[in-house]
């Protein structure tokens, strides 16, 4: 296919991708045809692909206006995506001028865009890093211009520790973020589960491994042995359409494919 104008060069515009998918599920315009695709022949299989990333979306949107409200005013988004409406810097500093904000992902398409998005705020930036090497990001000249780690931070993994699998060792990754922040900092992360039914997690797991991202889903358990040494805040890891949900006379759908949690560094 034709490469569009805003896609760097060295991307791959022939094979899936997470970010681009998430992206296209959430209603973006910066996917290609075969991101497109493959979430279209995800929907016929597992029906909802849209419905976990808007639950997911909803989930970040309500984190950080927790985290705002709670005194937070420096945010470590690692794994952001593709920027839609809704992003991280969008929500807390409409909350709370001046609050700082770091955007980090792998996805050259994303750290792109967020740049041309982020043109002009002076209090928020974005970096390409890679999760998997905390220590890369936490020494980044960026980071470290933009955010005070001798003050709290809220580190956000919005759906993205899912990809990571056990033998990168992603508690050691998060337990390595951890070290560095000071007291009253805070993790908050969302994370696919196959608890709430096998045969659809097989089938997603089939399907992203024609991405270059696959898929790790994690038992309850399992994701909280990641944050081991945080206290949770109520109401712990839950679905996250029940993490603090919105007033409404009607509530959300469920969303058991997806968990979320919130902790605090003591």
């Amino acid at each position: 296919m034709e490469r569009p104008s805003w896609a760097p060069e060295g991307v791959d515009i022939d094979r899936p991708n997470a970010a681009r998918m998430y992206d296209y599920a959430l209603g973006g315009a910066h996917n290609f045809a075969v991101d497109r695709e493959l979430v279209r022949q995800a929907e016929q299989s597992v029906s909802g692909v849209a419905r976990v990333a808007r639950a997911n979306r909803a989930f970040l949107g309500r984190l950080v206006r927790w985290l705002v409200a709670a005194g937070v005013r420096q945010f470590l988004d690692i794994g952001s995506g593709i920027p839609t409406v809704g992003n991280v810097h969008e929500v807390a500093q409409r909350a709370a001028p001046g609050t700082r904000v770091m955007y980090v992902d792998i996805d050259p398409v994303a750290v792109a865009h967020s740049r041309l998005i982020l043109d002009g705020n002076p209090y928020a930036d974005v970096i390409q890093g890679d999760l998997r090497r905390p220590g890369e990001i936490l020494r980044d000249p960026t980071v470290l211009s933009t955010l005070d780690f001798n003050e709290p931070v809220a580190v956000l993994l919005v759906a993205v520790l899912h990809f990571v699998p056990d033998e990168d060792g992603p508690a050691g990754t998060i337990s390595g973020l951890v070290d560095a922040l000071a007291s009253g900092s805070y993790v908050g992360l969302s994370h696919g589960t196959a608890e709430h039914n096998d045969d659809d997690a097989a089938t997603m797991s089939r399907v992203y491994r024609r991405t270059t991202t696959p898929l790790h889903l994690r038992t309850r358990s399992e994701v909280l042995t990641l944050v081991n040494g945080l206290s949770l805040v109520e109401p712990g890891l839950v679905p996250v359409t029940d993490w603090h949900p919105d007033p409404s006379p009607e509530p959300a759908t469920p969303c058991p494919e997806m968990l979320g949690l919130l902790g605090r560094k003591p």
